[in-house]
C-alpha cells in the first residue's frame, strides 16, 4: 500500500483519539518533505487546527508523537511551524524493496487499462529531408506516446504526410526544368535529399526572376505573383488536383523517392508509426465536410466563391477553408484528417498533435471548427506545442538550404561517441559490430536526451559538444550510470533474494529507495503534462543518487552477506528503473560501455 494512502487512512483515526473529531480525506494535504528538512513526507497541519482547537505547532507535535508510537510506518518526526515532517521506517522501505526488486515493469500501469489516445508526430513535407526541428518533433511525440503507454493508455502513433500543395509542386517543377532525369540511383543521393535539392533550386530561380521583374519596374508584390516559375507551379497544382496523368505520375515517382529516404531516417531515429495518413487523401474528406458545413451554416461563401468560417463571435477571426478556385488549404485537410481518424478508431478519446508553437493559433481554430461541426470528442484534442531548436549559428531556413540535416546530425553524434571512446580507451574486448551498435546508442542518447530534457514549451539551443559529454546532465552520463549497475551484477552475481526486514538502512540507501518509490508518480506527472522533461530530470537525479550510494556505501567490500545481497538487489532495481525511464523516452541502453 502506498505511503500516502496509509497516512490518509491513519491520520483521521489519530485525530479522533487525540482531539475527538476526524478530518475528511480532502482536508489532509501530504507532500514531499523539502530537501532542507529531515523527513520523507510532510503533513500540512494548518487546515486541521480548527478540529484540534490547538496551535499548528502543538497539533503537529501531538500528532507526530502519536504516529511514531502507534503506526509502524513512521519512525521519527519533526515540526517546522505548521508542517509535520515524517520519517518513514526502514521496515517499510525494505518491504517496498522486496515487493519490487525483481519487477522489470515497476512503475508501469496495466496495459490498455486507460482510454485510447492518438499521438501525431513528424508530419513532414515531401519536398525536403528531415532536419533538426523534425528531430525534436519526433523524439517528443514518440516519447509522449511511450509515456502514455507506460501509464496504461492504449496509444496509436500516427503521422500525416504533407504530400500535396504548392510546396510539393515547387520541387516537381524544378526537377522537370533542371533535373536532366537524375534519380536517387543515378546520383547516389537519398531520395528525400534529391527532392530537397530541387526545392532549394526552385527558390533560387524564383528569387532571380523576382529581382529581374523588379528591375523591369514591377513592385515587389507584383514580381512575386508574376514570376513565371511561380505561375507555372500554381498551374501544376491545379493540374494535380484535376488528376492530370503526367503531373500525377511525376508526383508519385518523386514522393516514393522521399518515402524511401524518410524510412531510412526513421530507423536511425528509432521511432515508428502505427498508421500513416496522407494529405492527398484527407483533403478530399475535408472538402466534403466543408460542403456539409455550408449546409449547416457553419461556413459561408463569399462573392468570389471562397469558403470561410466566421469565428469573430468567439474572439478569433474569419478563417479560409476553400480558395475561390476550389483548392483546399491546410485547415481543410486538417478537418478531414481529424474526422477520418475518429472514424478509423471508434474508441479514440483524443488526438494529440505534436506541432511547433508557431501553429498555436491554427490548432485553436481547428478545434473550434470541429466543435462547431459537431465532433464532440474533439473537445479532448490537445496541441502539444514546442519551441524552436537553434544552433549557435542561429536559425535554419529550408528554402535556402541552410537547415541542419537530420541524417548528417545523427551521423555526427555517432562519430562523436566513437572519438570519445577512442580517447578514453573504452574499446577493449568489443567486436566491430558491437562497437558500432554502442556508438549509435551513445550518440543517439546524447541527441535525444538533450532535446527531451528541456520543457517542450521552451525554445532551446542545441550544443552537440555539450550533449555528448559523459559528465553532467546528458544521455551518456545516464547510460554510464546504468552500465555501472550491470557491471556490478556481473562481478558479484545475480542471485537476488529478499532483504531481511530487520536490516538497518544507511542514509544513502534510504535516499535511493525514496527516489525509486517516486517513479510511478513521475510517470503519471509526465503523462498528465505531456512532458518528457519531467521523466528526463527524474532519471538524471536517480543516477546521481545511485552514484552517491555507490561511492558512500560499500558493496563489493561488504563482508555482511545480508547487507551485500540487499545492496546488489538495490543496484539491480535502480538499473531497471533507469533503463525503464530512458527506454520510455525512446533511448536505448547499452549493457557495456
Amino acid at each position: 500500500m502506498k505511503i500516502e494512502d496509509i497516512l490518509v487512512a491513519e491520520i483521521p483515526k489519530a485525530f479522533e483519539v487525540l482531539f475527538g473529531s476526524a478530518p475528511s480525506a480532502d482536508q489532509i494535504q501530504i507532500q514531499k518533505t523539502r530537501k532542507e528538512f529531515e523527513g520523507n513526507f510532510t503533513l500540512v497541519v494548518f487546515p486541521l487546527v480548527k478540529l484540534a482547537r490547538k496551535s499548528p505547532e502543538q497539533t503537529a507535535q501531538e500528532l507526530g508523537e502519536y504516529l511514531v508510537k502507534n503506526i509502524e510506518l513512521v519512525s521519527k518526526f519533526n515540526v517546522v511551524k505548521g508542517f509535520l515532517n515524517l520519517v518513514i521506517s526502514d521496515s517499510y522501505w525494505i518491504t517496498f524493496f522486496n515487493e519490487e526488486f525483481q519487477n522489470e515493469k515497476f512503475g508501469f500501469a496495466p496495459a490498455n487499462s486507460k482510454n485510447t489516445v492518438m499521438v501525431e508526430y513528424s508530419s513532414p513535407n515531401t519536398n525536403k529531408p528531415l532536419h533538426l526541428g523534425h528531430l525534436r518533433n519526433n523524439f517528443l511525440g514518440y516519447s509522449v506516446s511511450r509515456i502514455l503507454e507506460a501509464t496504461g493508455h492504449k496509444v496509436v502513433k500516427v503521422q500525416v504526410i504533407n504530400d500535396r500543395g504548392i510546396h510539393i509542386c515547387k520541387s516537381m517543377l524544378a526537377w522537370q526544368k533542371f533535373g536532366a532525369g537524375e534519380t536517387p540511383d543515378s546520383t547516389g543521393l537519398k531520395g528525400d535529399k534529391l527532392v530537397g535539392k530541387y526545392y532549394v533550386r526552385f527558390d533560387q530561380e524564383y528569387k532571380k526572376q523576382i529581382a529581374e521583374l523588379i528591375a523591369a519596374g514591377k513592385s515587389e508584390d507584383e514580381a512575386k505573383n508574376q514570376a513565371p516559375i511561380m505561375v507555372e507551379a500554381r498551374e501544376m497544382l491545379l493540374k494535380w488536383e484535376e488528376k492530370d496523368a503526367e503531373v500525377y505520375k511525376l508526383w508519385e515517382m518523386m514522393n516514393q523517392w522521399v518515402y524511401t529516404g524518410f524510412d531510412e531516417t526513421y530507423r536511425s531515429m528509432g521511432v515508428s508509426f502505427d498508421k500513416l495518413y496522407y494529405e492527398s487523401h484527407t483533403y478530399l474528406v475535408g472538402k466534403a465536410e466543408v460542403e456539409r458545413g455550408l449546409k449547416k451554416d457553419v461556413f459561408f461563401k463569399k462573392e468570389d466563391g471562397s469558403v470561410w468560417c466566421d469565428l469573430t463571435a468567439d474572439g478569433l477571426d474569419q478563417k479560409l477553408v476553400l480558395r475561390a478556385d476550389g483548392t483546399a488549404v491546410y485547415m481543410t485537410q486538417d478537418i478531414g484528417t481529424a474526422i477520418l481518424r475518429f472514424e478509423d478508431y471508434p474508441d479514440l478519446s483524443a488526438q494529440i498533435y505534436t506541432v511547433g508553437n508557431e501553429q498555436e493559433y491554427h490548432f485553436k481554430v481547428l478545434f473550434l471548427m470541429l466543435k462547431k461541426l459537431g465532433i464532440e470528442k474533439a473537445a479532448n484534442n490537445y496541441h502539444l506545442s514546442y519551441g524552436m531548436v537553434e544552433l549557435p549559428e542561429g536559425k535554419m531556413k529550408s528554402r535556402e538550404g541552410t537547415v541542419v540535416d537530420a541524417d548528417d546530425l545523427m551521423d555526427a553524434m555517432e562519430e562523436g561517441a566513437r572519438e570519445i571512446a577512442q580517447e578514453q580507451g573504452k574499446l577493449e574486448g568489443l567486436s566491430p559490430d558491437e562497437e558500432k551498435t554502442i556508438f549509435h546508442q551513445v550518440g543517439m542518447a546524447a541527441l535525444k536526451y538533450f532535446l527531451l530534457r528541456v520543457d517542450p514549451k521552451k525554445n532551446m539551443l542545441f550544443d552537440p559538444k555539450e550533449s555528448i559529454d559523459f559528465n553532467g546532465n546528458t544521455g551518456p552520463f545516464i547510460q554510464y550510470g546504468y552500465v555501472r549497475t550491470r557491471a556490478l551484477l556481473r562481478k558479484l552475481g545475480q542471485n537476488l533474494a529478499p532483504a531481511d526486514l530487520s536490516l538497518e538502512l544507511m542514509e544513502a540507501e534510504k535516499t535511493l529507495l525514496t527516489k525509486l518509490y517516486e517513479y510511478p508518480v513521475v510517470l503519471e506527472q509526465a503523462a498528465k503534462e505531456y512532458n518528457p522533461s519531467v521523466l528526463a530530470a527524474y532519471t538524471y537525479d536517480l543516477v546521481k543518487d545511485y552514484n552517491s550510494f555507490y561511492q558512500s556505501v560499500p558493496v563489493m567490500r561488504e563482508e555482511d552477506e545480508a547487507k551485500k545481497s540487499f545492496r546488489i538487489g538495490l543496484s539491480y532495481l535502480c538499473g531497471n528503473v533507469v533503463k525503464s525511464g530512458m527506454e520510455t523516452l525512446g533511448i536505448s541502453m547499452p549493457e557495456r560501455m
